[in-house]
């Protein structure tokens, strides 16, 4: 009888570690660490585009210096602020995100002012560039997403009985922070378009 209530209680704790987060909880954060790598990975590809789309804009839109200083600047602002993934915060996370932001914002407004050349939008370079630059948004759109969904992941992980349990007693992980919208009001609201 002693036996049989051994070998009960020895399977009841085995599926009870088994659930409890020692290793889903630190799997979920090595997944937001490699997501925000990517992240950031993007980030930097979009960085190292602008000087290349810049030259090849200013060879043609040498009336357009203010657009382009800016768009400069915003690069500059925006590959300055790092943010390690052990030094990850909400005030960090919002610095970071606002500086990517400026460069876009920069971005939107040196391919508007484009439209003023017809001869630069059907050179082969800036073709080529802007759809560099189209496809790395489109990569960072899908990096911040696996980001988002990993810190969903994790934060679950650490919040939802019975790995939180495990969490409040061993491991007193934190919620981690999620990208937020920047400049929500210019989101809301459709871009006019005026022909």
């Amino acid at each position: 009888m002693i036996q049989k209530l051994s070998l009960v209680v020895l399977i009841v704790s085995c599926m009870a570690l088994s659930a409890c987060g020692m290793r889903s909880i630190p799997l979920a954060e090595n997944q937001v660490e490699a997501s925000w790598a990517d992240v950031q990975n993007q980030y930097k590809r979009r960085a190292d585009l602008v000087p290349n789309l810049v030259a090849v804009v200013k060879g043609y839109a040498t009336h357009e210096r203010e657009t382009l200083e800016a768009v400069v600047n915003a690069r500059a602002k925006a590959t300055q602020t790092q943010v390690n993934f052990s030094e990850l915060n909400e005030q960090k996370m919002k610095q970071f995100s606002q500086a990517q932001g400026e460069l876009s914002s920069s971005l939107s407004r040196l391919l508007v002012s484009v439209e003023k050349y017809p001869d630069l939008k059907a050179n082969e370079n800036f073709k080529d560039l802007q759809a560099q630059l189209e496809g790395t948004e489109n990569r960072i759109t899908v990096a911040r997403n696996r980001y988002i969904e990993s810190i969903k992941e994790f934060n679950n992980e650490i919040t939802v009985p019975p790995t939180s349990w495990y969490n409040s007693l061993f491991l007193h992980k934190n919620k981690m922070p999620q990208f937020a919208v920047e400049n929500l009001q210019k989101v809301e609201n459709a871009p006019e378009v005026k022909f």
